[in-house]
């Protein structure tokens, strides 16, 4: 590995999952019916799968008016399939009149540390982790006093879910990064 490579942190957000309200009651029935890129089986589900094209999310829609978003990598992604939702409704004439008000449920990041992992010693010695090579390849990481969670792997490629915003996506990281170095340190 090179030096310049070497303890690189390269991470991106992958997926934002949000959920609000849009203070309507929405006929789950109709518009399955009506809209395209849709699934609603009721028996296995009581909430609608939209699908939509730009920007490439999903959303769950319920009849109470909640909705569940994912699969966006940006805020503005999360407002333009929001946006789009409420567009959609408009052609059924339900008219949601309210900005709906968004909560982040949890952010996914994924990327590279820029250094090799000895998982099996990290197993050992980096507390609150789980690591079963049989069932999978990765080691399981809750990073104390966050509520960030990693998945670790030997090539230092790391998975990062749990947080909230992007800058608590960062902290975590660089925490992770810090931890790992003191643990190795100690070899």
């Amino acid at each position: 590995m090179s030096k310049a490579k070497e303890n690189k942190k390269e991470i991106r957000i992958v997926n934002i999952v949000v959920s609000t309200g849009l203070e309507k009651e929405i006929p789950l029935e109709k518009m399955a019916a009506t809209l395209p890129n849709t699934e609603y089986n009721p028996e296995q589900f009581p909430g609608l799968v939209l699908r939509i094209k730009e920007p490439k999310t999903s959303a769950l829609v319920f009849s109470s008016g909640k909705v569940v978003c994912t699969g966006a990598r940006t805020l503005e992604d999360v407002d333009r399939s929001i946006q789009s939702i409420i567009k959609s409704l408009k052609k059924l004439d339900i008219h949601v009149t309210i900005k709906p008000k968004i909560t982040v449920q949890n952010i996914v990041a994924s990327g590279s540390i820029g250094m090799d992992l000895n998982l099996n010693v990290l197993g050992i010695k980096l507390p609150q982790t789980e690591y079963e090579p049989e069932q999978f390849p990765g080691l399981v990481h809750k990073l104390k006093g966050t509520n960030a969670t990693f998945l670790l792997f030997s090539n230092g490629k790391i998975v990062c879910t749990g947080t909230k915003t992007e800058e608590e996506v960062h902290q975590a990281t660089d925490k992770l990064i810090e931890n790992l170095k003191a643990i190795l340190a100690k070899k």
